[in-house]
């Protein structure tokens, strides 16, 4: 009995089956690669709404709403502005020379002052270290040179709003105006109640890497994301609610194929329904506060 014609047909119904199924898992809507599409956005905006839940009246709130977080730069630029490219140059390469002394001592403690009664007393960072901050290079080429340094007050953008803190106020070569850069030390950050995403669940969703400013009147935020170069760029949604907004990040327009594996940061633009305020800005992904500061250095973050 000749049985090579029934284990052919057998053969090809495996071989049918196997291929429906690759083709079935192939176009199951819920990705995992940072890639957004119709059908994973509004799973995104639910881990957003878990975040936000999470969040409320929890006693990590409780604790960032006593605590001095700033979001603006730590360093900040002298108000005269910048003589020449050249100066604005050497600032933006962090190239320093110090030409004069800086102080040795100075009060263990400061005060973060949001005008409405509710202060905070906070440790300072000495003059040295803070100079240490921002003055990461000495080569060839332009630089600033910092001639001394006192200790005096400037305004910053808070988690709170505005607040008055202590500052070193270095004195530059050439300059009438300081640069100046806040000496009281960020909080610490609390627990947060609840994990990052779980891997293979997150829906396509990316970290938000940090903010970058916020609008005047707080109807919008800049934040920075990071995509990859065979994409169409990082799209970033808000889901608001009165104690917090939660973004959630996502890719669009990704292409199939082989792509290198570049990562770029790009400035996002939010727009908000009401203005910031001091409600909590949170990454949905991760769960956690969105930081603000230049990673490399020239404005710290809390983080």
């Amino acid at each position: 009995m000749n049985t090579q014609p029934k284990r052919s047909v057998c053969m090809l119904l495996v071989s049918l089956l196997s291929t429906s199924l690759l083709a079935g898992c192939g176009n199951d809507q819920r990705t995992d690669d940072g890639h957004a599409n119709d059908q994973s956005l509004p799973m995104q905006e639910e881990r957003a709404r878990q975040v936000a839940d999470a969040w409320r009246a929890s006693a990590a709130a409780a604790a960032w709403a006593q605590g001095y977080y700033p979001m603006a730069d730590a360093v900040q630029k002298p108000e005269s502005g910048w003589r020449s490219k050249a100066d604005e140059r050497a600032y933006e390469t962090k190239n320093f020379v110090l030409g004069g002394d800086l102080p040795s001592t100075a009060p263990a403690l400061g005060k973060v002052d949001w005008g409405n009664g509710k202060d905070l007393t906070r440790p300072l960072i000495e003059a040295k270290k803070a100079y240490q901050s921002f003055a990461l290079n000495r080569s060839a080429g332009p630089h600033l040179t910092v001639t001394g340094a006192r200790l005096g007050t400037t305004t910053i953008v808070t988690s709170r709003g505005n607040a008055t803190v202590p500052a070193w106020l270095f004195t530059l070569e050439s300059y009438d105006t300081p640069l100046k850069r806040v000496a009281v030390t960020p909080s610490k950050l609390p627990k947060q109640p609840i994990g990052q995403a779980r891997q293979g669940a997150t829906y396509g969703l990316r970290s938000i890497a940090r903010l970058a400013g916020t609008a005047a009147d707080g109807r919008s935020i800049t934040v920075k994301a990071t995509h990859g170069s065979c994409d169409d760029g990082p799209i970033a949604k808000a889901l608001e609610t009165d104690e917090s907004v939660v973004l959630y990040a996502s890719i669009k327009g990704a292409e199939s194929g082989t792509c290198r594996a570049d990562m770029i940061e790009q400035n996002v633009r939010v727009e908000l329904s009401q203005p910031l305020g001091d409600r909590l800005l949170l990454d949905a992904l991760t769960g956690r506060p969105v930081p603000f500061g230049d990673l490399k250095g020239t404005a710290p973050s809390w983080t």
